[in-house]
């Protein structure tokens, strides 16, 4: 593939700056770690900060920063310390973490977080644009850089960028109480492949970028009119056999080579043959449950008495975020509950929590996974917790349980395990009794099954998975654009409309000559349109066709004496100049509304905002006006209804923009503009709508006829255009060509 770009908040190495001079070592951190040997197999370049300010530096410093950085692949990005703390420590880690978190009442909403956040995000995407090249892909990741994917598209649009997002996206119902809920939407709509660990979290996306901005989805697409977004779920792995190979060789070590670490913990399993260690390992978040975990181990040990001066919980907690005060009281709770269990319990055999508050290398990690009996993973919302599948890897042998909450992204590939609510203390204290007594042959019956799962899905799988998923996205982009119509197009079209002697224009109304975005019932034409189109008919050469859903009141109304020629209700009736209605079809019969209005109806009774409008021979239900979410649900049971109260009715069941429309067979644009063209020879024919009851007239016409849907979608138009204001575009700049 073309150059890879990776931006993130932290580079996956940090600078720090000492009485030794400049040391840099690998950051902490799940994609740091996932990462760190996948991205440079790859022509690729990482931009983050580095972890120091650069007034701390000087020119022999930068100097030396950069050279070891470039052989990393990496870019830095140096943030002023002020910026720097309310853009992370603020709205990254006071306003997006705890609300995406679940925790709205830890969420501060300050305009001057808020505002620091739009300058760094500034920043990046002034440090991609110093450096982009014309087919470089662009990978933003997480939560921190929620505006980049449009900064970047704003500058540079044909670009191909994908964001990944680390952490849960809310429900609606939490996202909405973001003051800056549109412009964080509006941001990450401009990657062309947005992704997230599990399906729940896309599924919230779709929905507040439906709720919020009015774009509809379908098939994990979202279609902005002028471009086609893929959001997908991608469950983030682990370098598994990087945990697992390390985990072997640990049994191999001598013992003159063995950790301090190792040392004491093999002690410990020498004291009685019945020891069994628990490991909880986290950043101290409050998200991650810890103090729900020290209740539920209490808890334990109060049911289980059996287990007194044989169990230990290994409780590490890697500091984070010390300076922001919820983490401050958490870190006083987590202090106080080991204290108090440790006093209450503990002898001088037998400490019961090993409590560690701090980072620890690769190595000793490892340790830890190796001689834990279980795992105790339970957040009470995660993005996904690679934890969880790292303790797995390391269970060489297959013997090992894991206790996790369902509230993390891995739970819903690692069902093996023991999953527990992590609010139910109760249920946490009974699982780590099962986890206990659990036969070995169960335990590795259950492994392996995830082992098999977590082997085939590493994290260099997961990184080609979305880098493929993107060079697809602009495959799909490219397909589409190469259908958008160009000036060279047009040009194209007029030439063949100034060359023509007979011409005919087939145009739909709503959505197509104007907007129906502010969810009107009816948009009545306006001047301008008018003159458009009074400018078109008066040419000798032209037959002006509209071609509408609307009833024939209402185009007798706005159009009745124009010299335009009419089709009312997909083609029913037609109205030729200056002439009357005319039924196209002698065979329709209306008798069938009385058996479908009852259902209708009831449809509008359950669905607050919804009308059904009645026409000659069809009824259509409209949910413009409805919660879109709870629009589209009805939409679909109604239509599925329906389909089994037709049949034998002769009807058919058409779905438009946001509407229900139920009428007889065999009528539709197609027919109608069949019918219409009948056996004369058009020099010229031009045909634009704008949604699939369009679809049937494209579909009719001679493949000489220039076909145009408004709106980036699947289509069998020829081309497409944005909106409604390139139609009329189109057609004044056909009315100004002189034959």
């Amino acid at each position: 593939m073309d150059r890879l770009l990776i931006i993130s908040n932290r580079l996956p190495v940090s600078v720090k700056k000492g009485d030794d001079g400049i040391t840099i070592h690998q950051s902490v951190g799940g994609l740091a770690t996932g990462m760190k040997t996948f991205y440079k197999k790859l022509d690729s370049t990482w931009i983050g900060w580095p972890g120091i300010d650069q007034q701390e530096l000087n020119s022999e410093d930068n100097k030396y920063i950069h050279d070891q950085l470039e052989k990393e692949r990496c870019e830095p990005l140096y943030i002023n310390k002020r910026d720097l703390d309310l853009y992370y420590n603020g709205f990254s880690n006071k306003t997006i973490w705890p609300l995406f978190h679940y925790f709205p009442q830890y969420t501060d909403y300050h305009e001057e977080y808020w505002q620091a956040y739009q300058r760094v995000n500034e920043l990046f995407a002034e440090k991609v644009l110093s450096i982009i090249k014309e087919d470089d892909f662009i990978w933003i990741h997480d939560y921190h850089l929620l505006l980049l994917p449009k900064l970047i598209r704003d500058s540079f649009p044909d670009t191909t960028i994908g964001f990944f997002n680390h952490i849960p996206f809310p429900s609606y119902e939490l996202f909405r109480l973001l003051p800056w809920r549109e412009e964080i939407l509006e941001g990450m709509l401009g990657a062309d492949l947005i992704g997230f660990h599990i399906y729940d979290y896309e599924r919230h996306f779709n929905s507040c970028v439906r709720r919020l901005l009015g774009y509809d989805y379908s098939l994990n697409r979202i279609n902005t009119g002028d471009r086609i977004i893929k959001v997908d779920n991608f469950p983030m792995g682990i370098d598994y056999d990087r945990f697992y190979q390390a985990s072997l060789e640990i049994g191999s070590i001598k013992e003159e080579h063995k950790s301090r670490l190792q040392k004491d913990i093999e002690t410990f399993f020498r004291t009685t043959s019945q020891r069994k260690l628990i490991l909880s390992i986290d950043r101290l978040d409050y998200t991650k449950g810890i103090s729900n975990r020290l209740y539920a181990f209490q808890k334990f040990l109060e049911k289980y008495p059996e287990y007194h001066d044989k169990v230990t919980l290994i409780l590490l907690a890697v500091p984070s975020r010390s300076k922001v005060e919820q983490y401050q009281i958490m870190k006083k709770e987590v202090d106080e509950l080991v204290g108090h269990i440790n006093g209450k319990w503990g002898n001088v055999r037998w400490t019961p929590v090993w409590y560690f508050y701090r980072s620890l290398p690769f190595d000793d990690l490892v340790i830890l996974y190796y001689y834990s009996d279980i795992g105790l993973v339970t957040p009470v919302r995660d993005g996904m917790n690679l934890v969880a599948k790292e303790f797995i890897a390391t269970k060489t042998t297959g013997k090992g349980v894991l206790i996790l909450s369902e509230m993390a992204g891995a739970a819903k590939e690692m069902s093996e395990a023991i999953v527990i609510n992590p609010n139910n203390i109760e249920g946490i204290a009974n699982a780590i009794g099962m986890a206990l007594k659990m036969k070995v042959e169960d335990q590795i019956a259950r492994n392996r099954k995830i082992q098999e799962r977590l082997k085939r899905y590493n994290v260099e799988r997961w990184s080609n998975e979305f880098l493929n998923s993107m060079k697809g996205v602009r495959t799909l982009q490219k397909r589409f654009l190469a259908k958008k119509i160009t000036e060279e197009t047009e040009q194209k079209i007029r030439s063949e409309y100034i060359k023509s002697g007979k011409n005919i224009l087939f145009l739909d109304y709503n959505g197509t000559l104007v907007s129906t975005r502010d969810k009107s019932e009816y948009s009545p034409p306006d001047k301008e349109l008018y003159e458009i189109l009074d400018k078109l008919a008066r040419d000798n050469r032209n037959e002006v066709v509209l071609i509408s859903s609307r009833d024939r009141k209402t185009l007798d109304r706005w159009f009745g004496d124009k010299e335009y020629i009419l089709f009312a209700e997909h083609g029913m009736w037609e109205k030729k100049k200056n002439g009357s209605w005319i039924k196209l079809n002698n065979q329709l019969r209306s008798a069938w509304k009385k058996i479908i209005r009852p259902v209708l109806e009831l449809y509008v009774d359950r669905t607050p905002g919804s009308f059904i409008e009645e026409k000659s021979f069809s009824l259509a239900w409209h949910y413009e006006k409805t919660d879109p979410d709870y629009g589209a649900q009805r939409a679909f049971e109604l239509k599925d209804e329906l389909t089994e109260r037709i049949i034998n009715l002769d009807l058919q069941v058409m779905e438009g923009k946001k509407v229900i429309e139920i009428k007889n067979l065999g009528v539709n644009k197609g027919t109608a503009g069949s019918k219409k063209i009948g056996g004369d020879q058009y020099d010229f024919i031009l045909a634009i709508g704008d949604d699939w009851t369009d679809e049937y007239l494209f579909e009719e016409l001679p493949d000489n006829a220039h076909t145009i849907n408004v709106g980036l979608k699947y289509s069998r138009a020829k081309y497409y255009c944005e909106s409604h204001r390139d139609v009329r575009e189109l057609l004044k700049n056909m009315c100004e060509t002189e034959p």
